[in-house]
């Protein structure tokens, strides 16, 4: 039998895996998707939000704790468990050393991201070459793997964890189990029960291979859930980006430059309200909520060069009816809109680097930060709609990575990543927050993995022991 059953293939279960092998165990990992698109939404990433008191190697200045509970604080409106979330925390001004030891490098931030250099610490090959490093540790140490091994089903005897049945119908038993298959961003019925039909118009951005079954799983078995299906980092992305996988490049950063209208060419949101890496995974939400669940960014040219441009081109035009004609918005509404807002514009000292004294007077909504009058062509939009990174419905679990049924921790199956991210995140995304939460509750659930199957293992031997006196 196996020691420790990892059903995932993304940052979590890797580092679950890899930890638990380290400690003595033996590792078997389960990843759904085929060998090219293993690694699971961590495959999109960029960086891992990093808590420092001093500089340290690619992160400037100092981040300490207590500054990073309060973006956490606040981002997610206290809808976070303070002792998980310090816990992920505090791993994270430790684990890059071991991220290292197992060939992730990490790079200096890059041009339109130096605003993340105090917090953030970049990948050098972004979440890709991550995952690919973790694979080559993990199978350099031994960690069986399999891919396209769905796992269908869960064997449980009360919270005691047996075995994983697979789609063809094999059963597997293992003496631990950790369960870090993510959440059911991809399922689309599944977020059509949550959010209705609006739910057809979103865009997947990540791994077309969360479909759930395993959240759905725990769930339908009593473990304990928390969190609002229809939370989740929701990006708002180029309209134009494929149905899964769009990743990072279709993202649209231009939101803070300019104004953001929906189908009918009204505003609907501050744009300027935090900087972006704090308030970016609120769009989606935001367009989700809007006409046809669209909407679109307008700026001009004195924001190219600001941002990081999006794989795809933005609309260009000469004038402002000429750009509402280009989107299909409707031209004078636009007209207005734009003369509204520029009208509303206060002059100030703008600076995209820091809450700038830039911002509208009697607006609504008002946008209180880098607010300059639109009014230097050529004019530029880009169509927007809802892009699911992952949702935070999940399963509750303990500082060990115990998932809880009714309230008591069950012994060997544990659970990291996605699918208990929203222990610390009910709401809101801090960027690279995702990354830390995998990272820390992944090595976590590994080490008390491989303590669960030893001492499985010791009382095995102590059983046989007593049967032959």
């Amino acid at each position: 039998m196996i020691d420790v059953l990892v059903i995932g293939g993304g940052n979590a279960a890797l580092c679950a895996a890899i930890t638990a092998r380290e400690a003595g165990s033996s590792v078997l990992m389960l990843e759904s998707a085929p060998c090219e698109w293993r690694g699971g939404n961590s495959v999109h990433t960029r960086n891992l939000r990093c808590m420092h008191d001093a500089p340290q190697d690619v992160l400037t200045e100092a981040y300490p704790e207590d500054e990073y509970w309060a973006d956490l604080l606040k981002v997610t409106g206290g809808l976070t468990d303070e002792r998980l979330a310090r816990i992920a925390i505090r791993d994270s001004s430790e684990c890059r050393d071991w991220m290292r030891h197992h060939g992730v490098r990490f790079q200096d931030s890059l041009s339109g991201t130096l605003h993340l250099s105090r917090t953030n610490a970049f990948f050098l090959g972004g979440g890709k070459a991550l995952v690919n490093a973790y694979y080559r540790s993990a199978e350099r140490l031994g960690v069986q793997i399999r891919y396209q091994a769905e796992v269908a089903s869960l064997e449980l005897e009360g919270s005691r964890f047996v075995a994983a049945t697979l789609r063809d119908g094999e059963r597997i038993e293992a003496k631990v189990c950790v369960v870090a298959s993510g959440g059911f961003e991809s399922n689309i019925d599944w977020l059509r029960e949550a959010w209705g039909p609006p739910a057809d118009n979103f865009l997947i951005r990540g791994t077309r291979y969360n479909m759930g079954v395993m959240l759905r799983a725990l769930i339908d078995a009593g473990a304990d859930q928390l969190g609002d299906p229809t939370q989740c980092h929701a990006v708002a992305i180029d309209a134009r980006a494929p149905l899964y996988d769009g990743g990072i490049s279709t993202r649209v950063d231009s939101v803070s430059l300019g104004i953001v209208v929906n189908r009918d060419g009204f505003r609907f949101y501050d744009e300027g309200e935090d900087f972006w890496p704090k308030r970016y995974a609120i769009w989606g939400r935001l367009v989700a909520q809007q006409p046809e669940q669209v909407g679109f960014s307008i700026i001009d040219a004195k924001a190219i060069g600001r941002f990081m441009p999006p794989v795809f081109p933005g609309e260009r035009a000469d004038s402002i009816p000429e750009l509402a004609r280009k989107l299909g918005l409707p031209e004078q509404q636009l007209v207005d809109t734009v003369n509204e807002f520029n009208a509303a514009c206060r002059p100030g000292s703008f600076n995209h680097a820091v809450l700038d004294d830039c911002v509208t007077e009697g607006l609504t909504p008002p946008k209180t930060h880098w607010a300059r009058p639109i009014d230097t062509g050529p004019f530029y939009g880009y169509p927007l709609r809802p892009g699911i990174t992952f949702t935070y419905l999940g399963v509750k679990v303990d500082e060990h990575s115990h998932v809880h049924f009714g309230g008591q921790a069950s012994p060997n199956l544990l659970a990291a990543g996605e699918v208990m991210a929203g222990n610390v995140l009910g709401k809101g995304y801090l960027a690279g927050i995702g990354m830390t939460i995998g990272t820390a509750f992944g090595r976590i659930a590994g080490a008390q993995a491989a303590r669960a199957a030893k001492a499985s293992g010791e009382r095995v031997q102590e059983a046989i022991r007593a049967a032959i006196g």
